[in-house]
């Protein structure tokens, strides 16, 4: 849920963003403004109700806006390959 999540709310805020500085239909702002909006907060949920973010960080960068998500995801997949065990590849013996 936190990728799909994360997703929108980056590409809504490009499309937002890019609203901004191009034609700023009011249109765009009112159907993908609340959309921006909820993917935020699924966001800062999503993260905060994951076991894995809890001593990484990841909390506090799923509040920022447009790319927390993002920032959050890199941050527990970091983490999390970190405290895996190096697997052997079968062909190096």
């Amino acid at each position: 849920m936190l990728r799909i999540a994360s997703g929108a709310e980056t590409a809504s805020f490009a499309v937002l963003l890019g609203n901004l500085l191009t034609t700023h239909t009011q249109a765009i702002t009112t159907l993908v403004g609340p959309l921006h909006g909820t993917a935020y907060l699924i966001v800062i949920a999503a993260t905060s109700t994951a076991p894995s973010a809890a001593s990484t960080g990841a909390r506090w960068r799923a509040a920022i806006p447009g790319v927390g998500g993002l920032l959050a995801l890199r941050r527990i997949h970091l983490r999390t390959r970190g405290n895996q065990p190096p697997t052997r590849n079968a062909q190096e013996g």
